[in-house]
């Protein structure tokens, strides 16, 4: 059957021509972009795919930023803590020598004190001068914005606060009260009676050290405890007559510290007396139960202290003396309890933390679980110390524990011992987020990124390979198709064969 009107074959060839032209367009495009999902229509779920993964790369991209920009801010800070270590270092140096006030000239313990007043003004400096774009890193800046402190909490530290909302609670409840280390020595009357000649020796240590004292007969219980009380910078430990006795009770508070006390001569005092523990629940009161008489206690009568226990938040917190603390991922903070609130067994809301800290972004997914703060305290001089002993501005010309006025230099130390623990503390708090936070971190998200970068690849990458291979196949598919439509153009004319 021929017909004219309506060229059947060239129609066929028309449409194979074109989806042969198509396939081609395509591999084309693909070569020329690199891409196989140019458009939606070459993939809808695979560009569905793709663009989430680009998303997530861009976010990877800048965590990692935001890493290496929060390593180069602790990096300042470092360096001006650094400074401010040294100084204080050269600072507790001066104050040793200060001490030798025998070998020194009035003026060369003046010339003393202007080089520390040189060193503290040296240090505000720093703190005040040490900044990143402007924003101070040392001044408090970055500290956090604490209020509401309860009565009984003396001092405090917010090392790290990660919450949503405005502000957040530190509730603490005490399970177990802090106490300190102490016997009770009952000698069964107001004053020493020994045998003609013979001396009372008794060894009384702490957690400082030990001395060993000697006593005749005759001695009253106040002058025993004077003695005692004379070598306490030695030994940490505090003696306190009461009726026919001495209290010997540590300084401080914790299992860390203890009271002991060996009878090295007996000097014939009556055996009805000895050494006494306190009650478990009433430190004031000596138990009646297993003295150790004084000729038992040539190898030394022993009592340790307790430390704090007890949780915040709702997590098990770290106790050291009248101390309680708590690191964890949301909460990291650090609070003193005065002696009365550190052995009441009771719940105690701390204070409320109210902002501040320095927040940075180290996950692509803007949340509180990608967020991680940290706080830089104030290091200047009216902020390095404690309530406790003192700060560090103290140690200025005219304030009271100046080396030319004052004659508390070993307080003056004890300051300067806190203020390098405090700045110490803080380089270690920073060299660890460094370390263990911000380098873990890059690592992580470098790794994250390679991973995603590589999905997306699969995805929406061309292979040129394949590609190459489809278009050879589609050029010679055009090629065909354009001949055989040539020839279905051609047949019709046949016709005319026909009309003689």
């Amino acid at each position: 059957m021929t017909r004219i009107n309506t060229n059947i074959p060239s129609i066929l060839g028309q449409r194979v021509l074109g989806q042969n032209n198509s396939t081609l367009s395509t591999a084309l495009e693909r070569l020329s972009t690199g891409l196989k999902i140019n458009r939606g229509k070459d993939d809808p779920a695979g560009l569905i795919a793709s663009e989430n993964l680009r998303a997530e790369k861009a976010s990877l991209n800048a965590a990692i930023g935001n890493a290496e920009r929060a390593d180069q801010v602790v990096n300042i800070a470092e360096g001006g803590l650094q400074e401010v270590s040294s100084l204080l270092t050269e600072l507790q140096g001066l104050l040793t020598t200060s001490a030798n006030t025998a070998g020194l000239s009035e003026s060369e313990r003046e010339a003393n004190q202007l080089q520390i007043d040189s060193i503290l003004q040296t240090v505000d400096r720093i703190a005040g001068s040490t900044n990143f774009q402007g924003n101070k890193l040392l001044n408090g800046n970055f500290d956090y914005q604490v209020g509401s402190v309860a009565s009984g909490v003396t001092d405090f530290q917010v090392r790290g606060a990660k919450f949503d909302g405005a502000s957040q609670s530190v509730e603490a409840i005490v399970t177990q009260s802090a106490q300190q280390a102490g016997v009770f020595v009952s000698f069964g009357a107001a004053n020493l009676d020994l045998t003609t000649g013979s001396q009372f020796i008794v060894e009384i240590g702490g957690s400082l050290g030990s001395r060993e004292l000697q006593f005749a007969s005759g001695a009253t219980l106040a002058q025993i405890a004077t003695a005692i009380n004379s070598v306490n910078d030695v030994t940490g430990v505090t003696a306190t007559a009461s009726g026919t006795g001495i209290s010997l009770v540590s300084d401080d508070f914790g299992s860390s510290e203890f009271v002991s006390i060996q009878v090295n001569n007996v000097g014939g005092l009556s055996t009805g007396s000895g050494i006494l523990n306190f009650e478990a629940g009433d430190f004031s009161t000596p138990s009646t139960s297993g003295p150790t008489t004084f000729a038992n206690a040539n190898n030394g009568v022993r009592d340790e202290g307790q430390d704090i226990g007890g949780t915040i938040n709702g997590l098990l917190a770290v106790g050291r003396g009248k101390e309680l603390s708590v690191n964890s991922d949301f909460l990291d903070v650090a609070f003193t309890l005065d002696t009365s609130t550190s052995q009441t067994l009771a719940s105690v809301s701390a204070f409320t933390v109210e902002g501040g800290g320095a927040d940075f972004q180290l996950a692509s997914q803007v949340n509180v679980a990608g967020k991680v703060s940290i706080g830089i305290g104030d290091i200047t001089t009216r902020k390095l110390g404690s309530t406790e002993t003192g700060f560090l501005d103290d140690l200025g010309s005219g304030k009271a524990f100046n080396v030319v006025d004052g004659d508390n230099l070993n307080t003056a130390q004890d300051i300067v011992a806190k203020a390098i623990d405090q700045v110490s503390s803080t380089r270690g708090r920073l060299g660890a987020f460094q370390k263990n936070v911000v380098g873990a971190t890059i690592r992580s998200l470098n790794v994250g990124l390679e991973n995603t970068t590589a999905a997306e690849s699969v995805i929406r990458d061309a292979d040129f390979a394949q590609e190459t291979a489809a278009l050879t196949r589609n050029q010679i598919l055009v090629q065909a198709s354009t001949n055989v439509l040539s020839l279905a153009n051609q047949s019709p004319q046949n016709v005319l064969s026909l009309l003689g």
